[in-house]
């Protein structure tokens, strides 16, 4: 069974809003593009950096790109999360897939300053449900407004926990959207001077074999240096929250983004298309070229 949530597939539709963009300029409608015009056109779009090689997510980050995986810098990433609905905030800075597998995951960095972990040890778990339940439901009525699908929260598939000696922060949530279910894993990397935000978008039915990939991939992740949260000094900027805001606050956020990515698997279902035909035929290209 093909997975409802592609990776790369996403970018299938960048062409397809390009060719609307241009269709407007003249007084007849274009028909829709087909899939071939799909494929050529967002080589043409996105500069895929291919692995092995070293991602840069902006001045204080950068991810190495294992082999066999292709990164988008900030500006491609923007492009995609726009062909697909997804309002941009100007923080993106680097998608990253891989070949073979049907996952992306999205780097987006918050410069509010250092979060302070002291809320370690007292996260409560149903009461950070609760919050993001209240938010998502006042989410869904600008949603509606924009015709888009509503979601509806169904629980943790993994409680929010902290790693004290990475200071990684990490959950995901379940929801429904439309009758599907969606998951979204989050991971939140802190550092000296702001957040990086990792959202991980994938199929529900493959997130346990994902997992542990999508770890090694972010085994990859270092700030630079003068960038680590160890390097805080006194008089740095602090961030007005911490931990319990992170996660209430990224929550609902990120299942804006899954959920938006949903409607691409209805047309790659309709096209025959799979991310990982569409990473596989980026690589073959490079090889031949």
């Amino acid at each position: 069974m093909k997975p409802r949530i592609f990776v790369l597939a996403s970018v299938v539709c960048v062409c397809a809003l390009i060719a609307v963009g241009q269709s407007k300029k003249k007084p007849k409608p274009s028909p829709s593009p087909t899939p071939d015009l799909s494929w050529s056109t967002v080589y043409e779009e996105i500069k895929w950096q291919k692995g092995p090689s070293v991602g840069d997510l902006g001045d204080a980050a950068q991810v190495k790109v294992p082999d066999g995986y292709v990164f988008a810098d900030a500006g491609d990433t923007r492009t995609i999360m726009e062909a697909n609905h997804n309002p941009t905030t100007g923080k993106e800075l680097g998608f990253v897939a891989a070949d073979g597998e049907n996952w992306f995951a999205v780097f987006e960095f918050s410069d509010d300053g250092y979060v302070k972990d002291d809320e370690k040890h007292s996260l409560d778990a149903n009461a950070l449900l609760d919050s993001i339940k209240d938010s998502t439901a006042a989410g869904n009525q600008e949603r509606m407004k924009r015709g888009w699908p509503t979601m509806a929260i169904v629980g943790w598939e993994t409680p929010p926990r902290y790693n004290e000696l990475t200071h990684n922060l990490e959950w995901a949530i379940r929801a429904q959207s439309e009758g599907e279910p969606v998951i979204n894993h989050n991971t939140r990397l802190l550092g000296r001077g702001g957040v990086m935000e990792v959202t991980l978008v994938v199929d529900p039915a493959l997130l346990a074999e994902t997992m542990p990939k999508f770890k090694a991939m972010l085994d990859g992740f270092e700030y630079k240096q003068g960038h680590q949260y160890a390097q805080f000094r006194a008089g740095d900027k602090t961030a007005a929250y911490g931990l319990t805001g992170l996660i209430v606050g990224g929550g609902t956020a990120a299942l804006v983004k899954t959920g938006a990515f949903k409607w691409i698997w209805k047309a790659l279902v309709a096209a025959g298309v799979g991310i990982a035909a569409l990473v596989k035929k980026l690589f073959s290209r490079r090889s031949e070229a």
